[in-house]
């Protein structure tokens, strides 16, 4: 393996250390506890997965799977099945291969979430990252409600070396994106990210908006390639799940970012969103420097979160 992939999964290893300990400990402890597999083992593996966050849906998709294939393989001892559990998981997690050909092409990103879950970082790490892969990349401030967003997107935009179009506090976000999409058109560039308010408080003012700035991005560049990225604070587990549902009905989400992954024992909630809402989970951030938001990948996740190791060398 080499040493970016290998720094890659340890640091994941170590953001996921909370999660690792809240469920795994527990998994191994029903494995380890039981000498059969029978109605207490499933009951008692089902309630570990839950209380992990991971979510009803996708922990009775996961215990059913695992029945049937316990069955179909004859499985008699608990230990031998763990596998089984694992691939599971990983097969809830799958992103799909066309997830990210938004970064080859012409594209549009609108970045949603509620204050403070870390939407404007995100943008600005992910600035970085694409301008590191020589893409040329414009900032869109268009969350003119939020006092220093602006400002904080803009010292952002200086970190990562890319352009940024903004309005003063106050302005129509709708104006700042008309001008930040004929800018993108103008100047030729590769992706324009736009930052949104998040106060879905006020829901029904917040879902106007987005519809007012999604046909003016239809209408002014119908040709370029749509993402809406919604950024969702993985401490506040199902809580996260609903900004989700509620944002879904605001906007058509084609992935998600969850942050704060390295301060939470709740990282499960990544299984549960994919699991529920059939939304991916593309983006995860699991520190504070611009290569701590990081491409979520199924197996690597799965492989962190158990720590199995022998996937690391």
């Amino acid at each position: 393996m080499s040493e970016e992939k290998k720094s890659f999964f340890s640091r994941l290893k170590e953001g996921l250390s909370k999660t690792r300990n809240n469920i795994v400990s527990g998994i191994d402890s029903v494995f380890n506890g039981f000498s059969k597999i029978d109605e207490d083992f499933y009951e008692e593996l089902e309630e570990i997965l839950i209380m992990g966050d991971i979510g009803v849906k996708a922990t009775q998709d996961i215990i059913e799977k695992l029945r049937t294939q316990v069955k179909e393989n004859h499985i008699k001892e608990p230990e031998a099945c763990k596998e089984f559990l694992i691939q599971n998981i990983k097969e809830q997690m799958q992103v799909g291969e066309t997830a990210y050909d938004f970064e080859h092409e012409q594209s549009i990103v609108l970045v949603i979430g509620v204050n403070g879950v870390g939407k404007t970082t995100s943008i600005g790490k992910l600035a970085g990252q694409l301008k590191g892969q020589g893409r040329k990349v414009l900032m869109a401030a268009a969350d003119t409600f939020r006092a220093a967003a602006g400002e904080q997107l803009t010292e952002w935009s200086r970190r990562a070396g890319v352009d940024i179009i903004g309005g003063k506090e106050g302005a129509d976000p709708a104006s700042v994106i008309f001008d930040a999409v004929n800018a993108a058109k103008s100047r030729n560039v590769d992706v324009l990210l736009c930052d949104t308010a998040g106060r879905l408080h006020n829901k029904k003012n917040l879902m106007e908006e987005l519809k007012k700035i999604n046909r003016i991005i239809d209408k002014e560049f119908p040709d370029a390639h749509r993402e809406n990225l919604v950024v969702l604070d993985a401490t506040t587990g199902q809580n996260a799940l609903q900004q989700a549902k509620e944002f879904g009905e605001a906007a058509q989400l084609t992935g998600i970012i969850l942050t704060k992954m390295d301060g939470t024992a709740k990282g499960g909630i990544a299984v549960a969103i994919q699991s529920e809402l059939k939304i991916p989970v593309k983006y995860i951030g699991v520190g504070e420097k611009i290569e701590d938001l990081q491409k979520f990948d199924a197996d690597s996740f799965v492989n962190a979160l158990f720590d199995v190791d022998k996937y690391a060398e």
